[in-house]
């Protein structure tokens, strides 16, 4: 043995398990009592210095004779294995003379082979094998996976891969066998491959845990046999060492002895070395993956397990291994149901070893027996035979109920499992006939030894009451006992010959039993074929998927055929037919397919209709009669009910309840024995969850056949009150369902309550069925609460969370797939009562508010929702936005307290979010005129809703919500935004205008926003609407208000719009915080001036401080907003006053400028060719007077002050001569060919 230094740290596998050894409680016991670490433990250390992995002189650089630059080494074992085509004992001797020759360089080699072999195309550089933990080595290899494509090499199908397989595990067993001697023991080596495996084996990546897996389990094969021959080297040592010491004195060699003890100790040591080894892979990575949620993962490790077990009985056939195969035979898939019968038939098969079985078997009989009623054949067959195994072992064992259950599947029609039944049959009841003697002469006819056999053949078809079918029974003896049913003299002996002394005669029932099965025994040798229905010809009866698609033919059949080509006989086999496998099966698919086959037979058109409605009619009376038998026992046995009755009574429920779908059972009275059953569930609490389900289904059937009958007007009023009860109590005990336990039961409660709501909704009246007023129901804020919260906490979940995940199938990419459709059809179910206002449509404020952190999930239907709801209530939906936002807003309160930061994800997710909004308004900003109008009021009332934490001075609570507001002012109309800006003002203090602090500039921003565009030409903005305004315009002025009609026709558009306004002004209450401001046009700001310039002047001076020069209307409009002035200081009134002085000079420059500019643009416009004299100023002036003329109907219509003013000429647009048109702007559309004048 080759002793070497220390273990690595990085890769010591010591390390990695332990934590995860001693938290095990599923391995109980460890081998002969051993300690499960993973080394001696004598002379290792926990740390290696980085340094000392690099020591290998000159070979560093390369690999296997293949040269590596910065790590990215060619893959020469991945290849090697890929191909197959050399010999893998040469391979692996390469790969040895390597790593003598420098280890690390070759065990980075190995390492790299595992990874590739994983699929991954990430290489280990020799830098991350230093410096780099186990784990965060495997974490960045899975950084490199290709996420597009699930496959690795071990799944990948074609030529190229189809020995891949064979060859990996050919490579890990040649590799052991190989460094047996020496290398596996120097606690390197073994020590950084284990540690790598378990490592690998605990991803969550599938194809590392699946390589790793199946890796680690044939290295622990190869290390059983390794302990297995160093077990045999020690006897043999031991008896060596035996028979030297009990030699006399004299003879003895002293040396030879101490030569014998220093080898058993040396083979003692390594045998320590391999235990340690193997239990450090039993434990990091059997005890874990023998329950993976990969079927393909659990059956490796059984089916490893069963070969140490026989390998190695010594070490490993004990309870402590045998309960992982005995617990494993529960496993849903047949996959590993079959590996754990194959793994014990190698075992009870070694006759030596039923003596270690038999605890075993008294526990896990009864299990073993039931699985030869398995649905997957081949587990049935090899139960089976695992059985006759057990049979051969002893016959105490077996009881005669045991035996009989088997008995019966000799009728089989499915051939495998009858003649394994067959071959059960023969063993137990026809091996031991009578013993002839030697020298006699063979006994022939009634004498011969199979004339017992054969009567016992007869007692046997006959007491087999059920099946009265003597060639299967024929068929199923064929292979094992041919010999004797070939013995047609005795059988023709014991008809035709007397009986003798002391025997008893067949009976003339007895006799006829021969006589058949004489001739089965004839025509099965003749023919050389089995029965019907076994052999070549196929039965799809019993397989689901098939038989659901065959179901759907007779839907397209020409039903008339039957009458006019006289087939009765065929439709009474179709029924006949349809009636078994509905008998048959419990699957819901084939069942309701059932019911849909049954529908399309049932159609009064055609002549069949009595007799497929009689046979309909007959299956239905006997599942109802046996659902309420059965659910009468059942209810009344309580607690003390087993699996059986629950059994019973599911199968039977989903059979009515598939029927139900399509067939209106209403003549049997299934609400009562359904209701009575879901109030015994909600009293109990441990009713199983799918019959609960089914009998929900059940019960919304009945439901829904009442009121379609209701629907049809010619009801009686007792049966109006009758649904009327029924469906009230219905919808009770489903919202009392909702606070299940068991996630599936609530999610049918939950689907089902919002069925029944939106179809007994106040729509149910429409089309001319007002007779159903009495059954409309609305449901109480109690219930819309429930059905939020159920949404919130089962909808709006991580994929990681979802529990409703299968067993065993977790990380299958359907299984998620399928739970988020789940999921949608949910949150779908609930949108539609928010969209049919069912529900108060501001509950659907928990819904939007996930739209940007589940859009990926949800996304199409939150904004569906979005958009049915704005149709209804465009007001009501911005409200409903907003409140959503402020719910986020208020959330992020709560978890960041008020001092947050505003550049934090969650703030600036809910600003995303508010954008995100705000581009669902669309681009027609009269549509969405008062919504938007309205989405600012409540922002704005919210923001200021709750006093400053800092006391008085500092910002209010909620503030930072106008950061989040300003999103939508891009939505507000021109106008609009003077009266939101308005309605701003009248919160705010006068101190509040003049903080610059950063907690202040959410309320800058927003005032921002709503002044943005306020010095915009208004012929840009209201051009839209030129062409439903006047045609006819003044070339000068304005007509008087007297003139009625072109006045009238002018202001039409601007009066609606300021009607809407003038509405929302009157609903909104003014604080009485704050004094109603004065407003100065905005239209002539100047856009080059300071942001702090932009904020004097909007608060009013008190009335003796006010310049002169003011406009009179200021004093006219004021009062009807205006409240008592605040004092101010002279400094403040003296800065109020230089603002009004600069305005009003520039209010004069400005005008002049633009009367200059006008001229000049109609001079300009006269030299222009091609156009007529006496259209050259109207249709300038016009568009110009448009403009003008719609912005005094402008002014007019708000309720603040504003001054009648021209625009400023260098505000035109189409006066830019260095800018583009602007093409949003319809004024563009009059281009060169229109005027006649170059625009640029």
């Amino acid at each position: 043995m080759i002793a070497a230094p220390e273990i690595p740290s990085e890769f010591s596998f010591t390390q990695d398990t332990d934590t995860r050894f001693s938290s095990d409680t599923d391995f109980s016991e460890d081998l002969d009592g051993r300690s499960a670490t993973s080394a001696k433990g004598k002379g290792k250390k926990g740390k290696k210095a980085a340094g000392e992995k690099g020591k290998g002189g000159k070979g560093a650089g390369r690999i296997n004779g293949h040269h590596q630059e910065n790590g990215m080494e060619n893959m020469m074992l991945f290849e090697v294995v890929k191909l197959g085509r050399s010999a893998m004992q040469s391979v692996v001797d390469d790969w040895i003379e390597s790593y003598k020759h420098d280890r690390d360089v070759a065990l980075l080699d190995l390492i790299n082979f595992f990874i590739q072999c994983s699929g991954c195309k990430g290489v280990v550089s020799g830098e991350m094998f230093r410096n780099m933990q186990n784990s965060e080595i495997i974490r960045r290899m899975t950084e490199e996976f290709d996420e597009d494509s699930g496959d690795y090499p071990l799944t990948i199908a074609g030529p190229q891969w189809k020995k891949f397989k064979s060859s990996f595990c050919e490579f890990i067993s040649v590799l052991v066998r190989q460094c047996q001697y020496s290398i596996i023991y120097d606690e390197y080596m073994m020590d950084t491959v284990i540690s790598l495996l378990t490592g690998l084996s605990d991803s969550q990546v599938r194809a590392f845990r699946h390589t790793s897996t199946l890796a680690a389990m044939k290295l622990m094969t190869a290390l059983v046999n390794v302990a297995l021959n160093l077990s045999i080297n020690m006897d043999n040592t031991q008896r060596q060492y035996e028979a030297e010491r009990n030699k006399m004195v004299a003879k003895r060699a002293n040396d030879r002895l101490e030569l014998l003890l220093q080898k058993r100790k040396e083979l003692q040591e390594n045998q320590d070395e391999i235990e340690n080894m193997m239990n450090a892979i039993f434990k990091g990575v059997f005890v874990h993956r023998y329950r993976d949620s990969i079927a393909e993962i659990r059956a490796i490790c059984i089916e490893e397990i069963g070969v140490w077990m026989k390998l190695y009985s010594d070490a490993f056939l004990n309870d402590s291994y045998l309960k992982y195969v005995g617990w494993t035979m529960h496993d849903k898939q047949g996959e590993v149901r079959l590996k754990c019968l194959t793994a014990l038939q190698g075992l009870y098969y070694n006759r030596e070893l039923n003596a270690r079985l038999e605890l075993f078997t008294s526990r896990f009989k009864d299990r073993i027996v039931s699985m030869t009623l398995d649905k997957e054949y081949d587990v049935a067959v090899q139960a089976i035979k695992l059985l006759t195994l057990v049979l051969n072992s002893t016959d105490e064992v077996l009881t005669p109920e045991d035996c009989e259950s088997v008995y019966h599947l000799v009728y089989s029609a499915h051939r495998p499992v009858a003649i394994a039944a067959g071959e059960f049959l023969f063993k137990k009841l026809f091996s031991q006939r009578e013993p002839e003697e030697e020298g006699a002469p063979k006994r022939r006819g009634r004498q011969s030894p199979n004339a017992n056999l054969i009567k016992t053949t007869v007692f046997f078809f006959l007491e087999s009451e059920l099946h009265e079918h003597a060639a299967y029974l024929v068929d199923s003896l064929w292979e094992c006992g041919a010999e004797l049913l070939k013995d047609w003299e005795c059988m023709i002996s014991l008809l035709l010959d007397d009986p003798l002394p002391g025997e008893e005669a067949l009976t003339d029932r007895q006799e006829t039993a021969l006589i058949e099965i004489m001739l089965c025994t004839v025509r099965q040798a003749a023919e050389c074929h089995p029965p019907v229905g076994r052999g070549t010809g196929k039965r799809y009866a019993v397989d689901a998927e098939k038989v659901t698609n065959l179901l759907q033919l007779p839907q397209f059949f020409d039903l008339e055929i039957y009458t006019t080509g006289r087939l009765e006989k065929h439709l009474e086999s179709l029924l006949r037919q349809i009636r078994e496998i509905v008998e048959k099966h419990t699957d819901t698919e084939v069942l309701e397919a059932c019911s849909k086959t049954y529908h399309a037979l049932c159609n009064e058109e055609f002549t069949i209709f009595n007799r497929v409605d009689i046979a309909r009619s007959q299956l239905l009376d006997e599942l109802v009669d046996k659902f309420n038998r059965l659910l009468e026992d059942f209810l009344q046995e309580g607690e003390d009910a087993d699996e059986d009755d629950a059994y019973q009574v599911l199968s039977t429920l989903k059979r009515i309840t598939a029927f139900h779908n399509a067939h209106d059972l209403s003549g049997w009275d299934l609400f009562t024995s359904n209701f009575k059953l879901l109030n015994t569930g909600i009293e109990n609490g441990d009713m199983p969850e799918q019959i609960v389900i089914h009998s929900l289904q059940c019960t919304h059937y009945v439901i829904l056949w009442h009121l379609a009958k209701l629907s049809e007007g010619s009801s009686r009023k007792e049966d109006m009150v009758t649904l009327r009860k029924q469906m009230r109590a219905f919808c009770m005990m489903c919202q009392r369902y909702l606070t299940n336990v068991n996630t599936a039961v609530k999610e049918q409660a939950f689907t089902i309550l919002c069925d029944l709501l939106l179809i007994f909704s106040h729509q149910m009246v429409s089309g001319g069925r007002e007779h159903l007023e009495p059954l409309v129901y609305s449901p109480e804020d109690s219930l819309q609460s429930e059905l939020l919260s159920f949404i919130l906490n089962h909808v709006f979940i991580d994929q990681d969370d979802d529990t409703n995940s299968t067993d065993g199938q977790q990380d299958d990419e359907a299984v998620k797939i399928e739970a988020l459709h789940k999921r949608r059809n949910l949150l779908a179910a609930y949108c539609k009562l928010i969209i049919y206002c069912v529900v108060e449509m501001k509950t659907g404020a928990d819904i939007f508010k996930q739209y940007m952190r589940y859009y990926n999930d949800y996304g199409d239907i939150i904004k569906e929702t979005m958009s049915k709801t704005r149709q209804i209530d465009k007001i009501q939906c911005a409200k409903t936005l907003i409140l959503s936002l402020q719910q986020l807003f208020n959330e992020m309160l709560s978890d960041l307290g008020h001092g947050f930061d505003r550049s934090s994800s969650s703030f600036c997710g809910i600003k995303e979010l508010a954008r995100r909004f705000s581009l669902t308004f669309g681009l027609d900003q009269v549509k969405t005129r008062d919504a938007i109008a309205m989405l600012h009021k409540d922002g704005i009332e919210f923001a200021f809703k709750e006093p400053s934490p800092q006391g008085e001075g500092g910002p209010p609570l909620n503030l930072a919500f106008l950061d989040i507001l300003s999103e939508f002012s891009s939505k507000l109309m021109r106008q609009d935004k003077r009266t939101v800006h308005m309605y701003l003002e009248r919160f705010m203090t006068f101190q509040m205008a003049l903080q610059r602090e950063d907690c202040w500039l959410p309320l800058i921003s927003y005032r921002n926003s709503l002044q943005a565009g306020g010095d915009d030409d208004t012929m840009s903005v209201m051009s839209g609407y030129s062409s439903r305004g006047s045609s006819i315009r003044s070339k000068k002025t304005k007509p008087p208000a007297a003139t009625a009609g072109t006045s009238a026709a002018k202001r039409k558009l601007p009066e609606e719009e300021s009607s809407s306004s003038e509405v929302w002004q009157q609903n909104m209450q003014t604080p009485v915080m704050m004094p109603s401001p004065h407003l100065t046009s905005t239209a002539m700001r100047d856009p080059k001036r300071g942001r702090d310039d932009s904020y004097m002047g909007v608060y009013p001076l008190p009335h003796d401080q006010q310049q002169p020069h003011q406009h009179p209307q200021h004093h006219q409009q004021t009062p009807q907003h205006h409240q008592t002035p605040m004092d101010y200081n002279s400094q403040v009134t003296w800065m109020l006053a230089q603002r009004q002085q600069e305005e009003a000079r520039q209010q004069q420059e400005r005008a002049m400028n633009y009367a200059k500019l006008r001229t000049n643009l109609q001079h300009a416009i006269r030299r222009g060719t091609g156009l007529m004299e006496e259209d050259e100023e109207p249709i300038v002036e016009d568009v110009m007077m448009s403009s003008e003329g719609r912005m005094d109907d402008l002014n007019e219509g708000m309720d603040f002050d504003t001054i009648d003013i021209d625009l400023p000429p260098s505000k035109n647009r189409r006066e830019r001569s260095e800018l583009k048109p602007d093409y949003f702007d319809p004024a563009s559309i009059m281009d060169e060919s229109v005027l006649g004048v170059g625009m640029f």
